[in-house]
C-alpha cells in the first residue's frame, strides 16, 4: 500500500476519533478503533465501533476528495478529479461484512446494528446518498437514534465482549489481514463480501445478454458479481 494511501487512512480515521470525543459522551457511547475479527473467511477489520443503548453504530471511514458518484445497489462507487476517474468498492457493501462479523462474534442480531459511512476528505456527493454515507455531521446522525435496544448492563457486555473477540493489535495481525484480503478478492469460489458460495450466472437481459459471470449465492440480499 502506498504511503500516500496510508496517511490519508490514518487521518480519515482520527477524524473520526476526534468526532467521537468532542460530541459523543464517553459514558453513553462506548468507542473501539481499529477492531481486527477472524472470520469463516478469513479476516474483516472495522474502522470504529460505537457501542450504546440506542444500538451499535459500525463506522468504515473513507478519506477522498473530489467528487463521488455511487448508488446503495452499486457494487463499485467512482471517485472523479477533473477528467480522471478512480473505481473503489461500494463501502456499504464493505460495512455490511463488518456488521456480519460484529453480529457473529456477538451473538447479537443484525437489527441491533447501525452502519455509517463517513467520507472525512474534501469530497462532493454528485449522485443522492443514503442518509448513513455522509460528509458531515456522523456524531449529530447517530444522536437521532433514542429507542434503547439494550441496557447499560448489557452495554458492559457487549464491551467486553469484542474486547475478548477481538485480534491483538500487533505487526503480525496486520500482515494477516491484508494476505486475507488478498486471498478473498482472488476467489473463484468464495464471496469476498459475505462468504457464501460464489456460483456461475447468466446475463439475461442488455448488450451483455448471454454472458457468464459470478454471482454470490446470497442474493438478492448480497449482490457481488465478478466477471468470468
Amino acid at each position: 500500500m502506498a504511503l500516500k494511501s496510508i496517511i490519508k487512512g490514518f487521518v480519515g480515521k482520527q477524524t473520526v476519533r476526534f468526532g467521537c470525543w468532542a460530541k459523543l459522551d464517553s459514558r453513553g457511547y462506548r468507542r473501539l478503533h481499529n477492531i481486527t475479527l477472524q472470520t469463516d473467511n478469513g479476516t474483516t477489520q472495522i474502522d470504529h465501533v460505537i457501542v450504546s443503548r440506542y444500538g451499535i453504530f459500525v463506522i468504515e471511514t473513507k478519506h477522498y476528495d473530489g467528487w463521488i458518484f455511487g448508488s446503495e445497489k452499486d457494487r463499485q462507487w467512482t471517485q472523479t478529479f477533473g477528467r480522471k476517474k478512480f473505481r473503489f468498492q461500494n463501502p456499504l457493501h464493505q460495512n455490511y461484512k463488518h456488521i456480519k462479523a460484529l453480529s457473529d462474534a456477538t451473538g447479537i442480531d443484525k437489527e441491533c446494528f447501525h452502519s455509517i459511512v463517513f467520507f472525512s476528505g474534501e469530497s462532493t456527493f454528485k449522485t443522492e446518498m443514503p442518509a448513513n454515507v455522509m460528509n458531515r455531521g456522523f456524531t449529530r446522525y447517530i444522536k437521532q437514534f433514542k429507542t434503547a435496544l439494550f441496557t447499560d448492563g448489557e452495554v458492559d457486555d457487549i464491551i467486553e465482549r469484542l474486547s475478548s473477540e477481538r485480534m491483538a493489535r500487533t505487526l503480525a495481525t496486520r500482515r494477516k489481514h491484508i494476505r486475507s484480503v488478498k486471498e478473498r478478492y482472488e476467489s473463484t469460489d468464495t464471496c469476498p463480501k459475505c462468504g457464501q458460495a460464489l456460483v456461475e450466472r447468466t446475463v439475461r437481459n442488455g448488450p451483455r445478454q448471454g454472458a457468464k459471470f459470478l454471482g454470490c449465492s446470497g442474493y438478492p440480499k448480497c449482490r457481488f458479481t465478478r466477471e468470468l
